[in-house]
């Protein structure tokens, strides 16, 4: 395993981080694919032992049951200053009928105050290492928000902050009252990068790459698109319904990329997976991108791609068919 600093700072991660969303009872939710406690020990304790140390979840996985899962398996196999932990806020802890209870969603001060030690109990820790806004509030003025999410680093509740899919100019200004406040600003941006979504190459990268800020891609594989050959399903990519419109307008150039990434697995010999996540690795600015696995082998697989080093052919070929997309994520 390879390990840099995050973005800026001196804080050491893993170059892959674990995404918790896999993890979580399977009846809690929207997400009917989760893996229960059982079924996720033995992958937790295997990134583990492949030197993985950067695990990330959310107060909404799972209506809090992955916090729940991912706090005591990481007790069984970690030592607590050995593993950086990161959550989120922003979508409610559980849906009720009808929507959201007043003030569980979004990023006002009352809402961060309340989800942060919600997040740290479920947990069982008494501070996370980094604190993520989840998405944009609308409805809460931004300077509410980042005075609330300084307070909780000063609280000792969270040690960095970071954010998540967002229009750059939103995180341009976040970042200036942050700073023309004197209030903490965020290390971190966790956007939706892969090679079936660039978008963010446009403005969100070179803003963040300008400014030190790390990058934490999710779904580096679209959410498995980029791990199989067309047509191929999983029981998540059967019932992943936000998944499906992220694809729906552009799935001729998109089943272009991924033949062209089957075609260059098939060359090297390696599994598609490892080629997908290679071409994220190797994007300037990325500090570690968000793997998802809900398999032992799926985390040797993304350890392998640290080892694919792709060729400037390789990558042109893997870029050629890539056709603008609209903009998403953001939901």
């Amino acid at each position: 395993m390879d390990y840099v600093k995050l973005g800026s700072t001196g804080l050491d991660i893993s170059r892959l981080c674990l995404g918790c969303m896999t993890f979580g009872e399977p009846d809690a939710g929207v997400h009917e694919w989760t893996l229960g406690e059982a079924d996720s020990r033995p992958i937790i304790r295997h990134a583990i032992e492949q030197g993985i140390t950067f695990f990330d979840t959310a107060n909404s996985y799972s209506a809090g049951t992955s916090e729940i899962i991912v706090g005591k398996l990481l007790k069984e196999f970690a030592r607590r200053e050995e593993v950086v932990i990161a959550t989120k806020v922003f979508f409610p802890e559980r849906m009720l009928e009808g929507g959201a209870a007043p003030n569980r969603k979004g990023l006002s001060r009352k809402a961060i105050m309340t989800e942060i030690d919600a997040s740290l109990k479920r947990l069982g820790t008494d501070y996370v290492d980094l604190y993520q806004i989840h998405r944009w509030d609308y409805a809460t003025p931004i300077e509410e928000t980042m005075e609330a999410l300084h307070d909780v680093v000063k609280a000792g509740k969270a040690r960095y902050i970071g954010a998540s899919s967002m229009f750059a100019w939103q995180f341009a200004k976040a970042q200036e009252v942050a700073r023309a406040n004197g209030w903490t600003r965020f290390v971190t941006m966790q956007n939706y990068v892969n090679l079936l979504y660039r978008e963010e190459e446009r403005e969100m990268i070179p803003l963040c790459r300008d400014q030190g800020v790390g990058l934490m891609p999710w779904s580096p594989m679209a959410r498995g698109r980029l791990a199989r050959p067309v047509g191929e399903q999983t029981k998540r990519s059967e019932t992943d319904a936000f998944g499906k419109t992220l694809f729906a307008a552009t799935e001729e150039a998109d089943n272009a990329v991924v033949s062209a990434v089957g075609a260059i697995a098939n060359a090297r010999n390696v599994p598609m997976a490892q080629v997908a996540l290679a071409w994220v690795l190797a994007k300037p600015g990325v500090s570690a991108p968000i793997v998802g696995a809900s398999k032992p082998h799926h985390i040797d697989d993304a350890v392998s791609a640290l080892e694919v080093t792709l060729t400037a052919d390789e990558i042109g070929t893997l870029e050629a068919a890539y056709i603008p997309h609209a903009v998403t994520g953001f939901e």
